[in-house]
């Protein structure tokens, strides 16, 4: 059982960008606790996608972003005893979470033959999701898919 409402936790914004976005991102990837080792690799990645876009990072990150945020997620419910995995429509703070959480997993999964470092991984997963593709994108397609799979279950939504 719940044990009162659930207190949003306040983020300060990163000193360099001025961003929640990308503080929450440096969060995301931190392993550890070394927040300074995390925050570097981050910087890199906006680094390297300034140079070769010759974009802002930022726009760039939340264009990415976007195309990775889920609009419908699977949740289940439990009726009579069964469990109905019944869509429901994701909102804004879980959308982003979720987004900066699949963009870091994908960004670690990537080949290290490839790609060196975890900025490199991350700047690869950016502008694959940029162009509608990524392992990224594949987890959001997946979790959409499973929702219109379970669309029959529309009706159980509380």
């Amino acid at each position: 059982m719940r044990k009162g409402p659930i207190r949003v936790r306040l983020i300060e914004a990163d000193p360099l960008y001025k961003s929640i976005v990308i503080a929450k991102l440096i969060n995301y990837a931190m392993r550890h606790g070394k927040k300074l080792a995390s925050s570097k690799q981050v910087y890199l990645a906006l680094d390297k996608i300034k140079k070769e876009t010759k974009l802002e990072p930022l726009t760039v990150l939340e264009q990415a972003l976007d195309t990775i945020k889920p609009k419908v997620e699977v949740r289940p419910r439990r009726i009579g005893g069964a469990v109905y995995q019944v869509p429901t429509p994701v909102r804004g703070n879980r959308q982003l979470s979720l987004a900066i959480r699949w963009l870091v997993i994908a960004a670690r999964a990537k080949e290290n033959k490839q790609y060196h470092t975890f900025s490199d991984k991350l700047v690869a997963e950016i502008s694959a999701a940029l162009k509608n593709e990524g392992s990224a994108i594949a987890k959001r397609l997946e979790v959409e898919k499973m929702a219109e799979a379970n669309k029959a279950f529309a009706h159980l939504r509380w």
